[in-house]
This record gives structure tokens, sequence and C-alpha cells, in this order.
């Protein structure tokens, strides 16, 4: 077998309809558009239409809410408050508040509050005061001797 020798097989290819090339072609004139309109023009597409079927997007159900006015929390797990105590950028004997874990550079920003997380581990005795935490947070930080507050008004939300 050589490369001059390769061919595909008998019908595997056919050539394209060259249309709007002159009457003899059987596809001359109007390139078998039909006469004016928006669809003969050039660059049109109707999208999403299905020829007056029920298009798929209205077909299937919807699903799901989006609560308009729903808070925003940055997130913070135990094992980073942890790291950034040891390393010193956090001072465990003051209470740790939200802005104490902004300047430290351990959230960007507040938005609606700071929420932790308990993923990873506490050993150092530490008193936090965010707007929200998860029970096995606050769980984990009274077992190592510290106190975990949260604010009141997050607590409904």
């Amino acid at each position: 077998m050589k490369l001059h020798e390769l061919h595909d097989n008998p019908g595997a290819t056919k050539k394209a309809k060259r249309v709007a090339r002159g009457p003899g072609s059987g596809k001359g004139k109007m390139a078998g558009r039909g006469i004016k309109g928006q669809k003969s023009r050039s660059g049109v597409a109707i999208n999403a239409y299905e020829g007056g079927q029920m298009p798929l997007y209205q077909r299937l159900p919807k699903r799901g809410f989006n609560k308009p006015n729903r808070k925003k929390f940055a997130v913070v797990n135990l094992g980073l408050i942890a790291k950034f105590v040891e390393a010193g950028k956090i001072d465990a004997s003051a209470e740790i508040t939200e802005d104490a874990l902004v300047a430290s550079g351990l959230v960007r920003r507040k938005l609606d509050g700071v929420r932790v997380l308990a993923k990873g581990e506490v050993t150092t005795k530490l008193n936090i005061a965010v707007t929200g935490a998860s029970r096995a947070a606050i769980d984990a930080v009274e077992k190592a001797g510290g106190k975990l507050t949260v604010a009141q008004d997050a607590a409904a939300a």
C-alpha cells in the first residue's frame, strides 16, 4: 500500500450541491430559498424556532428559585485561623473579630458577614466573634477551651 493508492470507499464522499450557478444546475436563480422574506436573506438564523412546534426551552419545566435578598458570607475554616495565629498574624489573646480577620489578610472583605466552618484543627484557646458559624465549628472551638460567639441577627438568616 502506497500513499497514492489510498482512496475512500465508493459512495463515501459526495460533491456538495453548488447553489445559484444558473438554471441548468437545478438550484439557480433563488438558490432554493424561495421568494423574498427574512429567511431568504443571508446572515439570518432564527434561534430556537422549531417551525411552530413548542420550542425545547419552553417544553422543559422551570426549576429552582434564586432568593433575591440572600446573604453572601465570607467563609473561613478553623484550620486557617489556627495557622494565622501560629504565624503571629492574628493575636490569639485578644478577641478575634471580623475586622481582625480582614486586617490579617485571611479574609479579603466581610460581605454580609464572616462564617466560620469546622475544617481543620484548633489547639489554642481562641475567642472568636463572627456573624455565622457551623455547629461543628462552635463545638471544636469550645473543645479547645475557647469561645465562638455568633451575632444574633445572622442566626435568624
